[in-house]
Parts: C-alpha cells; sequence; structure tokens
C-alpha cells in the first residue's frame, strides 16, 4: 500500500506476523475496557505503537491530547520534534508549516487507530475525548482512558453499562465517523495557525492519516481487500444520516471527512488503471523537503 513515505515512516512499523480477525462472538470482553483486546492486538501487528488503557500522562515525554486543543505551546513542542527530525532526515530545515504537517499527520495516524481498529476487528466504537487520551511520540506509546463505547446488539458486551448500542452496521459506522471527527476536531483546529491551511484541507489531511493507518494494519492481518471496502463504504458520499430506529441523526455522508477513500472501484494497485494504490485527498509536502519524494498517491500527481 501507498503512504505518505515522509511522514508515515515514524509511525508504520516493519513487517509484523499476520494474525487472523476475530469477530464480536468470540472470547467473553473485559469489561474494565471492551476495547482492550483489539489494541492488545495492534501492539502484536505494531511494536511501536502500544496501547495502555490508563489515564492521561504528563512529563517524562508524555503529551495529553487534551493539551493540544487547549495549549498552543504543546502543539509547537509537538511540530518542533518533526522539524528536528526532518532537518537530521534531508539534511536541511522544514518549511515551518510542512513541519506542522508531518506532526499532524503523526498525531492523527494512530489516534485515529485508536477509533478504527476496535470498529475493524471487534465492531466496537470506544467514545473517546482528547481528554482520555496521551501520547510519547518518542516510544510510539498511547494511553486511552477507558469509558463509554458504540458497539453492535449483538455484541456480548452490549449489556455492559458503559455499552451503547445502535441498530446495526450503518448506525456503528456513522458512531465511528463522529467519534472519530468530534476527537480530531479541537486537535485541528489548534494545528491550523500552523499548518497555514483551512479545515477543508485540514480534514483531508486527517481523513488520509485515518484511512492509511487502519489500511496499513489491515495488511498486517491479511484483511487488505476487506479493508478496502470497509473504508470505502464508511467515506462514502451516500452514506445514511441515521439508520432505521437509531436515536440519533448524524451528518450526511462522510462528513467532516473528505468523501471517498480514494481506492480505486477499478481496481487500483501499482499495476491497476491508476497507477497507485490509492489516491490521497491532501499533499504532504515531503517534495519541498526533497523533490524526488513526490507520493505516487499525492493529488498533485493523480489529479493532473
Amino acid at each position: 500500500m501507498t503512504a505518505t513515505s515522509a511522514t508515515a515512516s515514524s509511525t508504520r512499523p516493519g513487517p509484523a506476523p499476520r494474525v487472523p480477525h476475530t469477530a464480536t462472538t468470540g472470547p467473553r470482553p473485559d469489561p474494565a475496557d471492551p476495547c482492550a483486546a483489539a489494541y492488545r492486538r495492534l501492539a502484536v501487528l505494531s511494536p511501536v505503537l502500544r496501547v495502555h488503557c490508563a489515564p492521561p500522562r504528563r512529563g517524562r515525554g508524555w503529551i495529553p491530547a487534551a493539551d493540544l486543543a487547549d495549549h498552543p505551546g504543546a502543539v509547537r513542542d509537538l511540530i518542533a520534534h518533526d522539524a528536528r527530525q526532518g532537518l537530521a532526515r534531508y539534511g536541511q530545515p522544514l518549511r515551518p508549516d510542512v513541519a506542522a504537517g508531518f506532526a499532524l499527520h503523526r498525531f492523527v495516524w494512530p489516534a485515529s487507530l485508536l477509533f478504527t481498529a476496535p470498529w475493524f476487528l471487534e465492531r466496537r466504537v470506544p467514545l473517546l475525548t482528547p481528554a482520555d487520551v496521551s501520547l510519547r511520540r518518542r516510544t510510539g506509546e498511547v494511553t486511552v482512558r477507558p469509558g463509554a463505547f458504540a458497539c453492535l446488539p449483538e455484541d456480548p458486551a452490549a449489556g455492559l453499562p458503559q455499552a451503547r448500542p445502535v441498530p446495526g452496521g450503518a448506525a456503528l459506522a456513522a458512531e465511528l465517523r463522529r467519534a472519530v471527527g468530534g476527537f480530531l476536531a479541537p486537535v485541528l483546529a489548534a494545528f491550523r495557525p500552523e499548518v497555514r491551511r483551512g479545515p477543508r484541507v485540514l480534514w483531508a489531511m486527517a481523513t488520509d492519516a485515518a484511512v492509511e493507518g487502519l489500511w496499513y494494519v489491515a495488511g498486517l492481518l491479511g484483511e487488505e481487500e476487506r479493508a478496502r471496502a470497509e473504508l470505502t463504504a464508511l467515506l462514502d458520499p451516500a452514506a445514511p444520516a441515521c439508520a432505521p430506529g437509531a436515536a440519533t441523526t448524524y451528518a450526511p455522508g462522510p462528513s467532516p471527512f473528505t468523501p471517498g477513500a480514494g481506492f480505486d472501484p477499478r481496481g487500483g494497485g501499482p499495476g491497476g488503471p491508476s497507477g497507485t494504490d490509492r489516491a490521497r485527498a491532501s499533499c504532504c509536502l515531503v517534495y519541498t523537503a526533497e523533490p524526488a519524494a513526490m507520493c505516487g498517491g499525492c493529488p498533485r500527481v493523480t489529479r493532473n
């Protein structure tokens, strides 16, 4: 699969053992955190991304996600980390907005997996806020404070006090879009002055990171094609705003995310009609640091 070579390199690990998919009809869920099994599987698949079910941490390299939303200094600290990495990698300083874009990608990539991995693996969507999460970029660790989650009525965890059953798969997909969108919105707003791009481009960047993160993990599971299909349906412009019997009405389509997951419906892939695995919705601007590093799925290539 194609992900942004520069921005994903410090987040995406090398090959890992393929682990079979398990449905919600498997072992009885952990009542303390029904999403913990999915997070443990992430650690097996991706040793550099370790999720701890614990309250947010601060200090010694830990940054609460809420600080990114509320304190501009925390955003600048995160960007400075990527500016140093960029200087070491490319031998020249990154443009400030490019370093900010790299930092945003490297936050959204693992943060979105906190939602999309349990949805893909267990059909559960944790209803997290930035106050529930912290990250440690140097080690690839993330903390998640367990709380409420959405699930299907037949899920073994549906009877737990923190469960929020929804009537079907379409409603659960809508909960996923709403949960990830609500989590990311204040962080994207905080990054906007540093990235120097408008909301539409920021959400395109978030869409790319979320899609590429789950697609990569699914590839390690041996379920890349299922991920392509489910991500395409998740971000379908015609996705329903609600499901029959749902108590909540959602924003139409994939709002606020960019419509479409970017996969070529005719086959895609390096040998497919598009010549690339997926067309990205945004440009990471890596070519400003290394002109030869233009991504195959970059919109500057696919839209020309």
